[in-house]
């Protein structure tokens, strides 16, 4: 470890900024490997390290909106197939009586037979818990959040990822409003507002992800630099 004494004292985190990039790309990857394991020990499927992998783990309520990854279904086999293969974890359980959380689940499972193929892995992890949520959290190369404005009243899930070098993809509400410079700790889904339309918030998502996002972490060329939509500021 670089900087153990951050453990007492956070003010020693300053000094992360002396730690080479590689150090950091190691640490992502251990933690990437431990997560990959652990759906490999549920579920008996095996994840490739080098695919890039979304996360979306969290209480399951229906403001939290986990299905609007999959609101374009043909747009998001297209990004797979074109620009790079995709895996995608879920987690979170809803309250026993919360049964629009529940009905949000299963459409969430129904949406990944649907999509399941060679270019595009989706699994929904049961019994979310601590454990279970340091490795989602610190394992996933991406960070996905989509609220309804304005119930978002913080998102410490993403919170979490971000402490764990993770970028957010995300409704710019709760915490991200403060939290997001566009291109650098993630990027915006919209362009904020307390009561956006559904499906520009889709496009935005999707958007993001094809010109974007999946092309950066291929290696592939993208006109969109991340400079004129979004969370920009100083």
């Amino acid at each position: 470890m670089h900087v153990p004494e951050w453990r007492h004292d956070n003010l020693y985190l300053r000094y992360v900024i002396g730690i080479p990039l590689e150090g950091f790309g190691q640490a992502h990857l251990t933690a990437k490997r431990s997560l990959l394991r652990e759906i490999h020990s549920r579920h008996a499927s095996q994840w490739n390290e080098s695919v890039l992998t979304i996360g979306f783990a969290r209480r399951a309520a229906t403001y939290k909106r986990a299905d609007l990854l999959f609101a374009d279904l043909e747009r998001l086999r297209r990004i797979a197939v074109q620009i790079g293969p995709l895996q995608i974890v879920y987690a979170g359980k809803a309250h026993p009586r919360d049964e629009g959380g529940k009905r949000l689940i299963r459409q969430v499972v129904q949406a990944a037979a649907v999509l399941n193929s060679d270019t595009i892995k989706i699994i929904y992890l049961e019994n979310y818990e601590l454990s279970l949520a340091r490795r989602v959290t610190s394992g996933v190369d991406l960070w996905l959040n989509a609220p309804q404005a304005p119930q978002e009243a913080s998102g410490t899930s993403g919170m979490k990822a971000a402490l764990n070098g993770v970028p957010s993809l995300s409704i710019l509400d709760g915490w991200w409003i403060e939290g997001c410079l566009e291109g650098l700790t993630g990027w915006a889904i919209g362009q904020g507002g307390t009561a956006p339309h559904p499906s520009e918030e889709s496009a935005s998502l999707n958007h993001k992800l094809e010109s974007t996002i999946v092309p950066l972490y291929y290696g592939r060329p993208t006109a969109y630099l991340g400079t004129h939509a979004g969370c920009d500021r100083a």
